[in-house]
């Protein structure tokens, strides 16, 4: 048991040390990563006073935040619509929700470029607001789906043996118990938004680039400490979210074992 708690602590070290490494070196002096000067927020100021980073800033947050709403809204009536009903070829229609987390994003995003292509859309924030959405509806799916399965159908039988509509049992009975996961779904989804850039690189206009496409040609012009920022500050953000998410859905679970 010591050594596989040895090796589980080795695994975490592997895994977070270069993101150390970069959190580390975006407070370095020198402009050069490679030899520590010294410790200063240069950088960082640097990057609230660049106008390139704040649109894209902008971009990013104004596509994440449209995604998370549309996507939220369409993945969970799908969750609730195989919840309540029972249909042929039910599994199949399941699994091809599922299938866009598995595809490749560069595939995905290869795809997403022709459609658009071939439907004349120019290439922008609505592109990749469509293409994020598309992306994203299985995520939601999959975690309002597991939670509307663990609550059974128990609690809305009560409801309707009491006399409640399906509207009064859907907004008094299964929206409470299952809001937690669409909440936890609702951050996820904003942090996968937030993070994407491959498929974004494929659908991105010109006058649309997002954050994480913006390091990227930050980085091929070199790599430097307010690139290290950067990244930093888009690292924190994404376990805050993430954190965030998981602590409301273990949070929602253990409410609704509770009530059952």
């Amino acid at each position: 048991m010591r050594s596989l708690r040895v090796f589980s602590y080795g695994m975490i070290i592997f895994m977070y040390l270069p993101m150390l490494i970069l959190v580390i070196f975006s407070f370095n002096q020198s402009r050069i990563n490679a030899a520590w000067t010294g410790f200063t927020f240069d950088w960082y100021i640097s990057l609230i006073n660049n106008r390139y980073v704040l649109e894209a800033l902008g971009n990013s947050l104004i596509v994440a935040v449209s995604t998370t709403i549309i996507a939220t809204i369409f993945g969970t009536m799908a969750a609730y619509a195989f919840y309540k009903y029972r249909f042929r070829l039910r599994f199949l229609w399941k699994a091809l929700i599922y299938l866009p987390m598995l595809i490749p994003e560069l595939l995905m995003g290869l795809s997403l470029l022709i459609l658009f292509s071939q439907l004349q859309i120019p290439l922008g924030k609505l592109t990749l607001i469509l293409a994020h959405v598309t992306f994203s509806i299985p995520f939601v799916f999959l975690i309002v789906m597991t939670r509307l399965e663990d609550m059974g159908r128990e609690l809305e039988e009560a409801a309707q043996d009491l006399g409640a509509s399906p509207a009064q049992t859907f907004f008094k009975v299964t929206l409470p118990v299952i809001s937690p996961s669409i909440i936890a779904s609702m951050l996820l989804v904003f942090t996968l938004s937030l993070d994407d850039f491959i498929i974004s690189f494929f659908v991105a206009g010109p006058n649309s680039t997002t954050l994480p496409i913006y390091i990227y040609g930050m980085i091929k012009r070199g790599i430097t400490p307010e690139v290290n920022a950067l990244a930093t500050l888009l690292i924190l953000t994404t376990i805050i979210l993430v954190v965030t998410a998981e602590f409301i859905r273990r949070r929602g679970n253990k409410n609704a074992r509770s009530i059952y």
